[in-house]
């Protein structure tokens, strides 16, 4: 039954594996070398590190630059209302326009339209967002290699 079907398929896959050495080989090998690649790849860009900034006194912030400053948000739901609502007008005296847009590609044409002065703000939850800033903004080169 069972028993004399498994014996014979491992008798026959055996055989297999004795007449194709080279297959055989290269099923071993080519997997240890990747994983001595991998190995060597992580050891050449180790994980940096950054130690913590102290904290110090900035000074007061120049509005001057956030003159007709752009603030465009997604999806417009209350809270993010709200919190964009606090960002233009508690911190600041002149106040900052703050744009919403309906989906993630209407905020994405309209920075493409004002990108010298327009930052996109993509809210995921009432907790959590990501910003988008327009090509010609220029990124920090600390945190690249974390990339």
């Amino acid at each position: 039954g069972v028993w004399r079907q498994t014996r014979a398929l491992l008798f026959k896959n055996c055989l297999i594996k004795c007449r194709t050495k080279k297959s055989s080989v290269q099923e071993v090998l080519f997997p240890l070398f990747f994983l001595f690649w991998l190995i060597l790849m992580s050891m050449m860009h180790p994980h940096r590190k950054y130690g913590e900034v102290a904290n110090t006194n900035l000074g007061t912030l120049d509005t001057s630059v956030l003159v007709n400053f752009v603030i465009g948000y997604t999806p417009p739901t209350p809270m993010a209302r709200e919190i964009m609502k606090k960002v233009a007008f508690d911190n600041f005296e002149d106040g900052i326009i703050t744009e919403e847009y309906l989906s993630e590609e209407e905020l994405q044409e309209a920075g493409a339209f004002k990108p010298s002065n327009f930052v996109g703000v993509v809210f995921s939850d009432a907790m959590s967002y990501q910003l988008r800033f327009p090509d010609s903004v220029a990124m920090s080169s600390i945190y690249m290699e974390s990339r």
